[in-house]
């Protein structure tokens, strides 16, 4: 009896080739695509059967109205904000902080402190600060009523600023307008330097110039002395003072900074307002 081999020989296996394996993919593709429209198609009419039970009823019912409750939200709220007085909004917001900076027009310390310290600041706080300028002089019962450190011509580039933050109140217009004039305060109150300056930003010089003869210039003049009133009543003799929240933050006096105790950085005056802001927020004093 002849022997038989233990393990049977494998009959050879017809290798796919790669045209057949392409068909079978594509057969695949077609099937899953067929029966995802399927499944969608099946999806879509279980959804309407079940919308016409009562339960499905009560659902759209239900959806719609929050739909139309979270669209009338917003509108709701600006409408209870509008009723409100104007107490009531203020008491509402959170408290800008008060940022002003105390200064004389023809001040080289003026132009160093808008420069270095003030402007960079106001980059990057300017919506969170209620800015102000406020000019140093002194009241007098005769003349102008006003005296200025470096004479009539300075108390005249105090007046000119005085108007244009008084037309043009966004503290950016404002602010670098006189940042222009200070870069060269030995021309104040030069024509063609305060032409100049108003139309690099944006300002009627037309405009400031009938601020500043208004009422044969008792206009302005009635503007300076309140602003060098309230320089005075704050206890501000130096230009350039700033002071945040109404206590002095730093000063700029002869070339050099003083009475800086936070830094005489941007950064520094950045972070002491934020830190007001959020005192300010929470309630805190």
């Amino acid at each position: 009896m002849e022997k038989q081999p233990l393990i049977e020989q494998q009959q050879d296996v017809v290798e796919p080739t790669l045209q057949d394996l392409s068909v079978r993919v594509e057969e695949a593709r077609i099937n899953a695509q067929t029966a995802q429209r399927d499944l969608f198609a099946a999806q879509r009419l279980y959804q309407s059967a079940w919308a016409r039970t009562p339960r499905g009823r009560v659902f759209k019912v239900f959806f719609f109205g929050l739909l139309a409750v979270i669209a009338l939200l917003p509108i709701t709220s600006i409408f209870c904000i509008a009723l409100m007085d104007d107490d009531a909004v203020e008491e509402y917001l959170p408290r800008r902080v008060p940022l002003e900076a105390h200064i004389m027009s023809k001040c080289p310390d003026a132009r160093d402190c808008l420069h270095d310290l003030v402007l960079p600041a106001m980059v990057n706080v300017s919506g969170l600060v209620d800015f102000k300028l406020s000019y140093i002089g002194s009241t007098t019962d005769h003349d102008d009523g006003v005296v200025c450190m470096h004479g009539q011509t300075e108390c005249l580039g105090n007046i000119v600023e005085l108007c244009a933050a008084h037309i043009y109140p966004d503290p950016k217009q404002y602010l670098g307008f006189t940042m222009c004039l200070s870069n060269q305060y030995s021309d104040i109150p030069s024509e063609n330097l305060l032409q100049d300056c108003a139309l690099e930003h944006g300002m009627d010089f037309g405009k400031l110039n009938q601020c500043v003869s208004d009422d044969d210039g008792e206009r302005g003049v009635s503007m300076l002395r309140k602003s060098i009133q309230r320089s005075a009543d704050n206890g501000v003799t130096k230009s350039c003072t700033v002071r945040v929240d109404d206590k002095v933050y730093c000063i700029r006096d002869g070339g050099k900074w003083t009475d800086c105790e936070n830094g005489s950085e941007p950064k520094d005056l950045v972070d002491e307002i934020l830190e007001r802001r959020w005192q300010h927020t929470a309630g805190r004093e």
